[in-house]
């Protein structure tokens, strides 16, 4: 065995441009595969439909701000497009903006009457982006609700203060003239003592107290919670050892794949494999140099994407840096998912007879198992147990615990019998093919 992966290894020197592209081939589609995710969380286009006419500038109160500004702050979540009503519902229905608010007639007043709730009306498309784009849009919601209940407050405070201190005040457009309960309070002062009046007097008294408290009464009546931010700490996402455990698992499920594929396939079309079954190395000593030769492979070039990785994250200064002392962890959750993936491939280049073919069934069958691992579960129903008698997920589950986990050992033992019992299986059947092709 130890001679069958020396010849291998040697091999692959003689021909630097297929090693070149062994190599390239799993990063540039690693690559790929991170701008289509970039892509994924782009802000999707929704069309804005103003048929209230958006002022430049809207009063509430004593508070003045732009509205239309404030729209275009608050929706960094989205991208809002303005378009007529019409525009809107045939870009909508055409798919070029996944959802259309619609700010109706009366919006305008509504808001600075403060007596009813304005509202905006939201359309999505069908499935796809929809529940997204509506949390988005209650997002942006929200955000207007935080901005303008601060003039709601102000104006509601502005009618406690004319309450309690008396005065000429505007009420829903109105001018009145308020007596106040200091006015009050002064007019009783006058009086002569009474039951009555004494009562009276007391209740005053006892209102200017409360009406004192309503500022921060109405204040924490708005914002039960709130939200304080602090610094960033976290390492940027493209960094995370979430994406470092994807992009190993990625990497080496298309070098082990492809290589034990081809590799194995390559002894039919040398002519090698009847002469070494004759008498010099059994047919599972072959199969296993080839798993061998694959966990090697996998170890060296997963070892340098993690030295890569951790070269950016140590010059970057990120938070966290790196999990130096896991390496010997990841190195050797590195052979597990090596041996896997490569016994995979075995069995498929003894499937396929021919290195050419062998190596086409290998890239077909590598991409639906990559995209399996890539769906979160419980998005599809099944996807997950599917995906879990293949050794990509296994593979990135256990990175993820060499990398990220404080305690890993009990998903680094569950994922390392994962891939040593789908290792034994798929190497069984690879055996178990290679004695037909061998005939």
């Amino acid at each position: 065995m130890a001679l069958l992966v020396g010849k291998d290894l040697r091999t692959l020197r003689r021909s630097p441009v297929l090693l070149g592209a062994l190599l390239a081939y799993p990063l540039v589609i690693a690559l790929l595969v991170g701008m289509v995710a970039a892509f994924a969380n782009t802000r999707p286009r929704v069309a804005l439909v103003d048929r209230d006419g958006l002022p430049a500038r809207v009063e509430i109160g004593d508070s003045s701000f732009d509205l239309r500004q404030t729209f275009a702050e608050v929706g960094d979540e989205v991208e809002l497009v303005r378009l007529s009503a019409d525009e809107a519902r045939r870009q909508l229905e055409n798919g070029e903006v996944v959802a259309s608010v619609t700010v109706p007639p009366g919006f305008i007043a509504e808001l600075r009457g403060m007596v009813r709730s304005p509202r905006l009306i939201l359309e999505t498309a069908q499935g796809g982006l929809a529940p997204r784009v509506t949390r988005q849009v209650q997002a942006l919601v929200y955000s207007l609700n935080r901005r303008i209940q601060e003039a709601y407050i102000e104006a509601n405070l502005g009618y406690v203060r004319l309450i309690i201190e008396g005065g000429e005040g505007t009420f829903l457009g109105r001018r009145v003239d308020v007596l106040g309960l200091r006015g009050t309070r002064e007019v009783l002062a006058g009086l002569p003592a009474g039951p009555r009046l004494d009562s009276i007097r007391e209740f005053v008294r006892t209102a200017e107290l409360a009406l004192d408290q309503t500022g921060s009464a109405l204040r924490a009546t708005a914002n039960p919670i709130e939200l304080e931010r602090a610094p960033d700490r976290g390492r940027r996402f493209a960094l995370s050892a979430q994406v470092q455990s994807y992009a190993l698992a990625l990497t080496i499920s298309f070098l082990t794949l492809l290589l034990a594929a081809g590799a194995l396939a390559a002894e039919r079309d040398d002519n090698m494999l009847g002469r070494l079954t004759r008498g010099l190395v059994g047919l599972g000593q072959i199969v296993w140099a080839k798993v061998a030769l694959a966990a090697l492979l996998a170890l060296a070039l997963g070892l340098a994407v993690a030295l890569a990785f951790g070269l950016a994250v140590e010059l970057g200064d990120v938070p966290g840096g790196e999990p130096w002392f896991r390496l010997p962890l990841l190195a050797l959750g590195l052979l597990l998912a090596g041996a896997s993936l490569g016994a995979l491939g075995t069995l498929l280049g003894a499937l396929a007879g021919e290195a050419r073919t062998a190596s086409l069934v290998a890239l077909l069958v590598v991409l639906p198992i990559v995209f399996l691992g890539l769906v979160p579960p419980g998005v599809v129903p099944g996807v997950a147990e599917l995906s879990a008698a293949f050794p990509f997920a296994h593979a990135v589950g256990i990175f993820s615990a060499a990398l990220s986990e404080a305690s890993p050992w009990r998903q680094l033992g569950v994922e390392a019998l994962w891939l040593v019992g789908l290792a034994l299986v798929f190497g069984t059947a690879a055996r178990w093919a290679l004695r037909r092709l061998a005939a």
